[in-house]
């Protein structure tokens, strides 16, 4: 049985969003990187090349959708109509941050449910298959009609605390920002050996939230709280959390998310609370060199994304990868999996 890709079956690319994090799961397989030309015409249109034959291979494009989102989304679907329209056998859409997730539900009249959309267009464009990590929301994965794999960085988050000998010898507790995170939350302490509260949380505006100070009596008693979260954007659900954890005497906090975009001043909002003592992301979203921060530890996606096209490749199960896995799940086919996220 083979447990390595070889890499003349394989296609390698990355579009111009994350090329690191696409360099790092490529060292991690051991096959290389193809290089991408891209072109821009006078009249601003995009012109993409890929650098390697892809007929009958297995081709993987790596491209999280960040700001421009709309230009690295057109990227994304070009690179993915060119690996088909060139005869690939099989066309890999490696999203590490899927942003359109948090538009998943029709809340106002006359708007998308963009989730879905993009979905469909990725199917259209090309891809056979879609992996991402850790959605916005649970029902995003419904939206996908080609086989979809959302992973997990839970285990990487977990490895990391296990390892702080100041989180062993404090009373911490993990907190949901929201009931939508419960489960993952939950989860999560569960890993770590500590409890969990669930904050309610309104949310104002797209900047605003409003949390409830029901959430003072949850963690009353505690020296650390742990935030995990799926993203921070602005920081507003951090900061509203901070203020009722300095309200309830915590002595540290620890903010924890997937995608860190971090976005206007957000960094200054979260470090004006002294009681903030780490900001714990990862790569899926690259973080350049002035928000890198003192307190600030970014872990690498690499291995698992690696660890997941090797096992998806060879037919392998991926099961405990998942968002929703706890433990080596067996697959009943051995290959990719769309099971239900919850």
């Amino acid at each position: 049985m083979r447990t390595h890709i070889d890499p003349d079956d394989v296609r390698f690319f990355s579009g111009q969003s994350n090329p690191g994090l696409a360099a790092a799961i490529a060292c991690y397989l051991g096959v290389p990187l193809e290089s991408t030309r891209f072109q821009r015409f006078t009249n601003d249109n995009l012109r993409i090349q890929l650098g390697a034959s892809v007929r009958g291979r297995a081709v993987f494009i790596v491209q999280s959708m960040i700001p421009p989102v709309s230009e690295r989304l057109v990227e994304l679907l070009m690179m993915l109509d060119i690996a088909r329209s060139a005869a690939a056998q099989e066309v890999h859409a490696i999203i590490p941050y899927y942003s359109y997730a948090r538009s998943d539900k029709k809340d106002a009249p006359r708007i998308s449910i963009t989730a879905r959309l993009i979905a469909d267009l990725l199917e259209t464009a090309g891809a056979t298959h879609i992996m991402t990590m850790q959605l916005h929301s649970p029902q995003v994965h419904g939206f996908f009609r080609v086989p979809t794999d959302p992973l997990t960085a839970r285990g990487l988050f977990t490895d990391y605390l296990l390892h702080e000998p100041d989180l062993q010898n404090t009373k911490a507790i993990v907190v949901a920002p929201d009931a939508g995170s419960a489960k993952s939350a939950a989860r999560f302490a569960s890993q770590l050996g500590l409890p969990v509260a669930v904050a309610n949380k309104t949310r104002i505006s797209d900047t605003e939230v409003r949390v409830s100070d029901m959430l003072r009596n949850q963690v009353k008693g505690y020296q650390c709280a742990i935030i995990y979260d799926d993203e921070i954007a602005t920081g507003g659900s951090m900061v509203e959390l901070c203020e009722q954890f300095v309200k309830s005497d915590i002595e540290q906090i620890r903010l924890i998310c997937t995608h860190g975009l971090f976005v206007g001043n957000a960094i200054e909002r979260l470090t004006a609370f002294p009681q903030v003592k780490e900001i714990i992301t990862t790569d899926t979203v690259p973080i350049p060199p002035e928000k890198r921060i003192p307190i600030m530890t970014v872990l690498s996606v690499a291995s698992v994304f690696g660890e997941a096209i090797r096992r998806n490749h060879l037919r392998m199960s991926i099961g405990s990868l998942f968002t929703f896995g706890e433990e080596e799940m067996p697959g009943e086919d051995g290959g990719s999996q769309n099971a239900d996220q919850r």
